[in-house]
């Protein structure tokens, strides 16, 4: 299955979403109080003085950071981390840690959205505090991290700001949905091996949102919300629209889509809705989900239009 993000896509991370707390006089932007606790996959962690030294290993909380003011704090990001451009990118990896080299960068906190090879304790052995931010689940698991990450950097109100924006943005996008429009059903590619997510993951679920039907919700193995479609199952499945994710440089094109054997039989290839999606916004959680989910409201809003 294709990868280029935290934990090869947005799964689901069991738990509830973690949560912020400090002095009550901490208010919106400027400094903030510290310590600051924070509620987090790996527990509560405590963080005592404003980060200076960050590490991200996740490209979505690389991305989060920005967004609210704290970029300058990042010393080194993990190779996924892309965007934006001044992202001080590195090859640290997220998905294989290597401590002696992350220590190697002082940092006075980590951000990972997973802990492989006991990350965690391993930084706290030298007495590094880490912070997990699990995968999305929701769009509300979006906020809540970016609202974790304010209180961590002491951008309470900067994050309160983003999270506010992506709130209005989102709640207009979806006003453009027709409430009458006909069901349409969608494939969403991941790779060329044909696996994909069901409603049941953050992506599928922003889909959702939009008002569209996954046709992988149907397939035998959707129970892990990534499942392996097969050409026939797709065939019959009939989807209205296929969202790719697999483009880009030397990647899939629509062309290679649409001439696949028996695929001139599905819907969305015979009314040429094929559409490429940035394989990175769709595998994260941070803003640039409003991006993601604009294009996916485009395409519902322009297929209502025409039944």
């Amino acid at each position: 299955m294709a990868c280029g993000d935290d934990d090869g896509d947005t799964t689901a991370s069991g738990g509830d979403s973690p949560s912020a707390s400090s002095d009550p006089s901490a208010g919106g932007g400027g400094e903030e109080a510290f310590p600051v606790t924070v509620e987090t996959a790996n527990g509560p962690v405590e963080i005592t003085e404003r980060p200076q030294q960050i590490v991200s290993l996740s490209p979505t909380a690389t991305e989060m950071l920005f967004a609210i003011g704290a970029g300058d704090a990042i010393v080194a990001a993990d190779s996924y981390s892309n965007y934006p451009a001044e992202a001080p990118t590195t090859d640290l990896s997220g998905f294989e840690p290597n401590v002696e080299a992350i220590v190697g960068y002082a940092p006075d906190l980590v951000i990972a959205s997973s802990d492989p090879g006991d990350l965690v304790s391993s930084l706290s052995e030298v007495g590094v505090p880490a912070i997990i931010l699990a995968p999305a689940v929701t769009i509300d698991d979006t906020y809540t991290q970016l609202e974790q990450l304010g209180a961590v950097t002491g951008h309470v109100g900067d994050a309160a700001e983003v999270a506010g924006q992506m709130r209005t943005d989102i709640d207009e996008l979806l006003a453009e949905v027709p409430a009458d429009a006909e069901p349409v059903t969608y494939f969403h590619e991941l790779d060329p091996n044909l696996y994909t997510v069901t409603s049941s993951t953050f992506i599928g679920a922003l889909y959702g949102m939009a008002g569209f039907t996954n046709v992988a919700d149907e397939a035998p193995d959707a129970a892990g919300g990534y499942p392996q479609l097969s050409p026939e199952f797709l065939v019959t499945a009939n989807p209205d629209v296929i969202f790719f994710a697999d483009g880009g440089a030397g990647g899939v094109v629509a062309e290679d889509i649409a001439a696949r054997p028996g695929w001139d039989q599905i819907a969305a290839v015979q009314q040429d809705r094929i559409v490429e999606v940035d394989p990175d916004i769709a595998s994260r959680w941070g803003p640039r989900v409003v991006d993601f989910l604009r294009l996916v409201v485009e395409e519902r809003t322009a297929l209502a239009s025409v039944q």
